[in-house]
């Protein structure tokens, strides 16, 4: 069907004004967050309710038409990047909190509702939603779920798979379909846990229902200041292993912390190698004692100042300058390419130095800040898009990041997906037979391969072009880098 034909149809039961095809209006819906990467879609969808929902999939499914959803554009892997043939399917109209019910402690979402505006509508019954990423102010829910996205208090209180209860889906022809319960089990298979994460490409959510729980009777962050990164991450390892599972645990560089300080004047120490801030929250008693073993556990550490938030403001200034590191960063570069993987906490130093001697072999400066606490890494690149070539050496200082986390025995992503950004890593983290059965799992949801096509998960004739092996219990690649 041609475009115009497909125009015609989709304005059949969406207003017109729902329908976008010109390129000035199709330009906002070019890229996600990653904007090295920008294709504008063929069409842009902007349906009300789930009814139109419906109609545009059977519509994509009769006539072959590749479809991307989209929630608020804030993602970090090329995952909502528009397919050139098909429909960008935007979901931020469906923007409603449907209900909350503080007795059962959940909330009834739509896909387009903002993150933070859950905790904003349960506040009043003392009730709070914990995923908090950074974009937590725009990111959208929906978004969220495919993504599994976390925050810096997924520590202890999990990422978005853990905070979920219930989806409402439509498969690609259409269907309705209800995913998880009230309850905290349900028979079957685990689909809930097998949706979220999926990136768009088994089904399209169209109704979250979210778990809420109390807002603590207090929070308090402790910083701590070390003049050595490889003492940082010591810290974070002595924390946990003292029985400690603190709310969040955040880590940044010297880098970091001053691009952060000079755009957001936090009260970071400008003379730190790198700084720990480590949260506890509960009942006040409890909060007293854990604060106490926090900084004994520091001082022992190495840590050479600490300090902890003497009110609510403090704290939350604290809290401000770490969720300002992105836009800090561009402040202080032209572009920058923010990476997104997993290691065990035990690697930290290891492949922060790993990070460093890559840093330096291709010239690119790095700001490393992340979730310290579960081993989920952050590094921002440094670059300029307008010096030629130089995006392309970012990407590959990038995968080389990406594919050191595989041998400390981590993995390509913590909270960012693969998207387009790390399909070529997926080829490196799983054996060929791992991604037969990613594509049977697919092919069970969406038989003609329409939704959010050629992302996440490579084909196997990719592996086999760029010459990728399984290395995940392999031998060392990176000879010249740290051992792990």
């Amino acid at each position: 069907m041609s475009p115009q034909e497909l125009i015609t149809q989709l304005r059949s039961f969406l207003p017109p004004e729902a329908v976008l095809h010109e390129t000035e209006d199709l330009k906002p819906y070019e890229c996600d967050g990653l904007s090295a990467y920008r294709q504008l879609p063929m069409i842009v969808a902007l349906p009300h309710t789930e009814e139109h929902i419906v109609k545009v999939l059977q519509l994509c499914y009769a006539t072959n038409t590749p479809v991307v959803a989209r929630g608020a554009g804030t993602g970090l892997s090329g995952g909502a990047l528009p397919h050139a043939q098909g429909i960008l399917l935007s979901l931020a109209k469906l923007n409603q909190i449907i209900a909350v019910d503080p007795l059962a402690r959940t909330a009834r979402v739509q896909p387009g509702v903002r993150n933070l505006a859950i905790s904003e509508a349960a506040a009043s019954h003392g009730l709070y939603y914990a995923p908090d990423p950074s974009s937590q102010i725009a990111c959208s829910v929906g978004g969220n779920v495919a993504e599994n996205s976390g925050g810096v208090h997924c520590l202890k209180y999990g990422l978005t798979v853990h905070n979920i209860l219930k989806l409402r889906v439509l498969t690609i022809e259409g269907e309705v379909l209800e995913i998880g319960g009230e309850s905290l089990d349900s028979a079957g298979y685990d689909l809930l846990a097998l949706m979220t994460g999926s990136e768009g490409m088994l089904g399209i959510v169209t109704e979250i229902t979210v778990k809420l729980i109390p807002i603590p009777e207090k929070a308090q962050l402790v910083m701590a200041t070390f003049d050595d990164v490889q003492k940082a991450g010591n810290a974070v390892a002595n924390v946990i292993a003292a029985g400690i599972i603190p709310a969040g645990m955040e880590m940044m560089d010297k880098i970091t912390i001053h691009a952060v300080e000079e755009f957001l004047h936090a009260g970071y120490d400008l003379e730190a190698e790198a700084i720990l801030l480590c949260e506890s929250d509960g009942g006040t008693g409890e909060v007293a004692d854990e604060i106490e073993r926090i900084f004994t556990i520091m001082q022992q550490s190495g840590a050479t100042k600490i300090r902890s938030s003497q009110n609510e403001a403090e704290r939350l200034s604290f809290w401000a300058g770490r969720k300002a590191a992105f836009p800090a960063a561009g402040r202080v570069s032209p572009d920058y390419y923010c990476m997104d993987g997993t290691i065990p906490r035990k690697q930290l130093a290891q492949v922060l130095q790993g990070i460093e001697q890559l840093s330096r072999e291709y010239g690119l400066r790095c700001m490393n800040v992340f979730h310290a606490g579960d081993g989920n890494l952050h590094p921002l690149i440094l670059y300029d898009a307008n010096q030629p070539g130089e995006l392309e050496k970012t990407e590959e200082f990038g995968g080389k990041i990406l594919e050191m986390c595989i041998h400390a025995g981590g993995t390509i992503t913590g909270e960012h997906g693969v998207g387009m950004e790390k399909i070529n890593q997926m080829c490196t983290q799983f054996r060929s037979d791992e991604l037969a059965m990613f594509h049977a799992i697919k092919s069970a949801f969406d038989p003609k391969e329409l939704l959010n096509p050629g992302k996440a998960v490579p084909s196997l004739h990719r592996c086999a072009e760029l010459g990728a092996m399984h290395v995940h219990q392999g031998q060392q690649k990176f000879a010249e880098l740290p051992r792990f």
